[in-house]
């Protein structure tokens, strides 16, 4: 059975990594889903170029998608980027561009997303944070600042749409294989893969799972949690 079929889903920085892990797994569970990033060239009809720090854009394909799909049901702010810089050495444009797109994107998305979800009478809200959102290491300041204010804006929506059917859970990846990781310092992945209990790096799918469960009907009544993917890393 597919568990979110007449579903309509948006799911940023679905291009690669997690989001394209989510994308896929949403599409063979019945959902329509529309994925969003700033690395596609051009808009199709699944495909939506978005620079998820514009609230304009963001208006405007919320607008096309409830046009031609109906209501939104479900909004995942997966779009991310990261950096290694402590406080002292990081520079202000630097940690602009971080907070930009990690804090602000989520943001902006539920703003947007909100109205259409209303029309629907329902509707869910799944934002990837981080274990580092939970968890400090040295370095990764304006990381982690902006991860830990993905949760804080979870919980806030969790309450505040609760009353109107819309759920909002956050997602804590661990260390993921994907191509952000990849292109990291192979010593510094090593270091956090050897920090997690069970002693590897998880995978796109173990997030899409997770994303799943979160869109559907069968988590009608969880919101407000911070669900980690991580391999035990948090549970240290």
């Amino acid at each position: 059975m597919s568990r979110l079929a007449n579903k309509i889903a948006i799911v940023t920085g679905g291009g690669s990594g997690i989001g394209a892990g989510i994308v896929d797994e949403f599409r063979k569970q019945g959902a329509v889903t529309i994925a969003a990033d700033i690395t596609f060239s051009e808009s199709t009809g699944t495909e939506r170029y978005l620079d998820v720090t514009d609230e304009s854009a963001w208006i405007r394909l919320v607008e096309d998608v409830t046009t031609e799909h109906g209501p939104l049901g479900i909004l995942v702010n997966n779009a991310g980027t990261t950096g290694f810089q402590p406080l002292d050495e990081l520079d202000r444009a630097e940690w602009d561009r971080i907070v930009n797109v990690n804090q602000l994107g989520t943001y902006l998305g539920i703003k947007a997303c909100i109205p259409s979800m209303r029309k629907g009478g329902a509707g869910s809200i799944i934002n990837v944070s981080s274990m580092f959102g939970s968890k400090a290491v040295p370095a990764l300041a304006a990381y982690q600042a902006s991860k830990a204010a993905v949760l804080g804006i979870t919980r806030n929506a969790a309450i505040t749409y609760a009353a109107e059917h819309i759920r909002a859970n956050a997602i804590l990846p661990g260390w993921i294989d994907t191509p952000m990781t990849a292109s990291q310092d192979r010593r510094l992945n090593q270091r956090f893969v050897e920090s997690t209990p069970m002693q590897r790096g998880g995978v796109p799918l173990d997030i899409a799972h997770a994303a799943v469960y979160l869109a559907s009907d069968e988590s009608n009544f969880v919101t407000g949690i911070e669900l980690p993917i991580d391999g035990g890393y948090l549970a240290q």
